[in-house]
This record gives structure tokens, C-alpha cells and sequence, in this order.
């Protein structure tokens, strides 16, 4: 007989870990604080260890309807804007690793998934239900929403973000800390741009204490662009929708290339995030204890450097349907096993994330010396084939790893 598994939070991960698990024969209770599943506009950059993950659960084609696949990723210098070095995607990511690397609207990614869930009876989603506590014991967990609900259920999943409740009650191991990094995001259609500043490829444009990054979403006719400057955020750090002050940002730009300066410039509205994060997990007792498990940001909270926050919720969600599956493990058990499965990846990915943002905006000697090295190995820095190849690989040896 398959799981009774509640699910707190109804995002990316929730929701992919309740379409994995229904599918694998548990039947779903997720619970979302908000009145409606939305996602706000950002862009999410997907490496074949993600597409390959949605074509196993039948979303080939639902992705391909919504996504882009940009054929190049360049890095450029955000000061001169000469090119520094460039990796190959579209068909030689493909023959590399089995699948493609996508560029997809957050909103639009997490409709598919909506989508794919509506189709299931297994599966009930309560909205504007805010988890209040829980409780486990031996025999299962029961938790009790705001509005007063009370459900019972084999396991709990915190899917909840990056301020998880339930990590909160699980772990009570404090708060994320702020970076001092400031994301301005914009999302705008190609076809208002000037024809130079239209791209179909991902460019990392590196500066010194700051890079931008832009790639197609939408199939192509939209661009999402990200702008990271270090600074101190003002408001509520909790909230990551803030109204951004475009003068601020170009303020922070005034001493990058023309061409990354009239990007900027084109584009007039623009939202504010500040970065905060948790150290690398240091063990699995940190994404599971008895019948209660983490998923996604709840449980290894990534900075966007190495694009795969998203990614490891959805590889996150994929193993815990695995391990769910085997009707001989107790509960606790298969949690276990899940973590344990997961751990390891999950840290290497958030502190190779944390160095990325490192290099990315390097200055003095460390940036003179990362520009030289792109310059001559480009292709071999920006590959990563541990990540590319999914879990369960093991990683390569050399500078890409």
C-alpha cells in the first residue's frame, strides 16, 4: 500500500514531490499559506540533470511548449565586454548527458507541474492553509493548520522555503543569514528591445562586487535578466518581491561595458531580492528525522550561482519517490535512506555555488587570474559533469569538478 504524505508548501519542490510520490503510489495532502499557487516572474536555468528528471515523469512535451533552449553560454568581462570563454549546449549537451539544457519562467514551470497534478486523484491541494505545528509519533505525524484543520498522515514533507516552518519546529537551528548580495530581476519581451540587445544564448556578464546574467525564457521571446550588486538590503529580508529602485542599479552599472549599460538602461522595471542562505548541509539528520523530511530550499538553501536551486528540489523530490516505493521499509527508515542519498549532493552544489558568487565577483589579482583562466580553458571551467550527469556519479577529476 503506498504512503499517506502530507506536504507543506506548494512551490517547485511541493509540487514536483507530490506529482513523483502520487505517481509512485502515495496519496498527497500539500498544504499552501497562500490563497492561490502563483510564482512570481524569474527565470530558472535547467541542466540535463533536471530535463532528464521531468521526461521521466512524462513532461517532454510540456516543457518544450514553454521552455527555451539556447544553444551557447558566453561569459563576458561586465567591465570590457570582450568574451572570456563560452560553453556549447543545444546538441552537444545532449549527446554529452542525455538531455538538454532548458531556460524556463519560474510561473511557467510551475503551471506544468500544476497541470500534471490536476490529472491525479491521489493528490488533494488545500490553499491559504498555513501550517501552525505538528507531532509525530511511532504511528504517523499529524499536523494542524491555522484555520484549525487537524490531518494524519504516514510522513511530513517541509517544502516550504527558504524560512521553513517546519525546519523551524524539526531542527530549530536559527535563521538564514543575509549575504549582503542584492538580486534585481527583470523579465521583458525580446521584441521591445533594441535588436543588438536581443539574445537567444545565457551570458554571465563578471564584474568587479557584481555580475549580471540574462537568458531566453518563453521560447525565446522573452528575456530574463538578473543584476547581483553587493550592498545591504532594506526591508523585510523575508520577502524576496521587493520594488527595486532603477537608479540604484544603474548607479551600481555606471562602470561596466556600453553594452551591458544600455541592457540595463532598456529595461525600467525591475524587483529586488536579498540573498540570504544556510551553511552547506553538514549531515543527514539535517533533511530527515523520524517520520518528518526537507525538501528544496527548506532543506539546502542554494545561491543562484550555480543554477540548480530549483534543480536539486525536482532531484530532491525523484529520489524520495524512490525510496518510497519499497513497502518493506518503515517510514523512518526510508526517510533515512533519502537523506542519505542526498546529502552529500546537495552540500557539494550549495558551497560550489557559494565559490561561484566568489569568483564571479573577484576583483584585483583573483579577477586578472580567473580571466586568464577562461580565457584558456573556458569550455572545461564552465562544464560541470558531476552535476550534469545526475546523482549517483560519481565526479570526474580535474578543474570542472
Amino acid at each position: 500500500m503506498g504512503k499517506q504524505i502530507s506536504i507543506v508548501g506548494g512551490g517547485i519542490g511541493g509540487l514536483a514531490a507530490a506529482l513523483a510520490c502520487s505517481r509512485a503510489g502515495s496519496t498527497i495532502k500539500l498544504f499552501e499559506c497562500s490563497q492561490e499557487f502563483t510564482e512570481v516572474g524569474a527565470g530558472i536555468q535547467m541542466g540535463p540533470n533536471v530535463v532528464r528528471v521531468l521526461q521521466a515523469w512524462g513532461l517532454s512535451d510540456a516543457v518544450r511548449s514553454v521552455a527555451a533552449f539556447p544553444e551557447r553560454l558566453q561569459v563576458r568581462s561586465a567591465t570590457s565586454g570582450t568574451e572570456l570563454g563560452a560553453l556549447r549546449l543545444g546538441a552537444t549537451v545532449v549527446q554529452r548527458y542525455g538531455a538538454p539544457y532548458a531556460t524556463i519562467h519560474r510561473a511557467d514551470l510551475h503551471a506544468l507541474l500544476q497541470t500534471a497534478l490536476q490529472c491525479s486523484s491521489e493528490v488533494e491541494l488545500n490553499l491559504d492553509s498555513e501550517l501552525i505545528a505538528f507531532a509525530q509519533n511511532d504511528s504517523g505525524v499529524k499536523l494542524q493548520t491555522a484555520s484549525g484543520r487537524q490531518v494524519e498522515s504516514d510522513l511530513l514533507l517541509g517544502a516550504d522555503g527558504l524560512w521553513s516552518r517546519v525546519r523551524q519546529e524539526l531542527l530549530d537551528d536559527g535563521v538564514p543569514v543575509a549575504t549582503g548580495h542584492l538580486a534585481y530581476r527583470a523579465m521583458v519581451p525580446q521584441k521591445v528591445l533594441p535588436v543588438k540587445l536581443r539574445s537567444q544564448h545565457i551570458t554571465a556578464w563578471l564584474g568587479p562586487q557584481l555580475h549580471v546574467v540574462q537568458y531566453p525564457v518563453r521560447g525565446g521571446d522573452w528575456l530574463n535578466v538578473v543584476a547581483v550588486v553587493e550592498g545591504d538590503m532594506v526591508g523585510d529580508i523575508e520577502y524576496w518581491d521587493h520594488g527595486a529602485n532603477v537608479v540604484k542599479l544603474r548607479r551600481s552599472m555606471a562602470q561596466t561595458c556600453g553594452s551591458l549599460r544600455e541592457l540595463i538602461h532598456a529595461i525600467e522595471h525591475w524587483r529586488l531580492w536579498g540573498l540570504s542562505i544556510r551553511p552547506p548541509v553538514r549531515g543527514a539528520d539535517e533533511l530527515a528525522r523520524g517520520r518528518v523530511a526537507l525538501l528544496g530550499d527548506a532543506a539546502h538553501p542554494m545561491l543562484p550561482y550555480l543554477a540548480q536551486g530549483a534543480g536539486m528540489a525536482i532531484e530532491d523530490a525523484q529520489t524520495l519517490a524512490r525510496v518510497l516505493q519499497d513497502d518493506s521499509l518503515p517510514v523512518p527508515d526510508a526517510l533515512r535512506k533519502y537523506a542519505n542519498a542526498r546529502w552529500q549532493r546537495n552540500a557539494r552544489v550549495q558551497a560550489r555555488a557559494v565559490r561561484n558568487g566568489q569568483i564571479f565577483h573577484a576583483t584585483g589579482l583573483i579577477r586578472w587570474g580567473r580571466d586568464v583562466a577562461m580565457r584558456l580553458l573556458g569550455e572545461r571551467l564552465l562544464d560541470v559533469p558531476w552535476l550534469y550527469r545526475g546523482p549517483g556519479t560519481k565526479a570526474t577529476a580535474g578543474i570542472s569538478g
